[in-house]
């Protein structure tokens, strides 16, 4: 698999070259996001490790660019560690998301896991049946969402949301619940980004996202695709 690192810090994006390529991924590299987008308009990459801060395009223009044409897994470096920085990353369409510094087992750890999902998200292999409520359907045959017959794009967490909560219409989960099944993995503090991907979910579901027809918050307790 193609995994490009965009980090303007050679040395770091060294680093991470060298972990990536002992586990087996073909690796790009770039030093600001102009660079980044020209490499993925011409190679085949299925995830991008990217930093916030770069010159000529910082990581999160070019993330911003980059979810007007697809929907590769971004998992985006940052020094800055305040909960603003995570959450403008997530908004925008990231992934994921590190704080330097980093452990590069960690980081390792983090791709393999969006690799699985992205790929899932492509396969038509395992077939698991259409999930509905009123006029949403989900489709885990075609990995496929629909909105009153027409299709919604939506990047692999949003589509493992989606899956998780429109399965189990009615049923509540809480933040932690949902991103333990989704991101699975051990959920710490993970109130943010859950938060933001359900925000990102209701703009391209709902046609008020402020008073949402199918996604509710249960307040104090999580979330909840209606059953209609």
């Amino acid at each position: 698999m193609n995994i490009l690192v965009c980090d303007d810090d050679k040395e770091i994006a060294g680093v991470i070259e060298i972990y990536l390529r002992n586990e087996g991924y073909t690796v790009f590299k770039a030093f600001d996001g102009v660079a980044a987008l020209d490499i993925v308009r011409r190679e085949k990459i299925h995830l991008i490790i990217m930093d916030v801060m770069m010159p000529k395009m910082d990581g999160i223009q070019a993330t911003m660019k980059l979810r007007e044409e697809n929907n590769i897994p971004i998992i985006m470096l940052s020094a800055k560690s305040e909960d603003y920085d995570k959450v403008t990353g997530l908004n925008v369409g990231a992934d994921d998301y590190v704080t330097k510094p980093f452990s590069p087992l960690e980081l390792i750890a983090r791709v393999k896991s969006q690799l699985r999902r992205y790929m899932d998200l492509g396969s038509l292999e395992k077939k698991t049946g259409v999930f509905k409520t009123g006029g949403l359907e989900i489709d885990d045959t075609e990995k496929t969402v629909k909105v009153d017959g027409e299709y919604v794009t939506v990047t692999p967490i949003e589509f493992g949301i989606l899956r998780l909560l429109t399965e189990n219409a009615g049923k509540v989960f809480s933040m932690e619940q949902i991103y333990e099944a989704v991101w699975n993995e051990p959920a710490y503090n993970p109130e943010n980004t859950v938060a933001v991907h359900i925000r990102r979910i209701r703009e391209k579901i709902e046609i008020n996202p402020k008073n949402p027809k199918y996604l509710k918050v249960v307040w104090g307790i999580g979330y909840k695709i209606e059953k209609i």
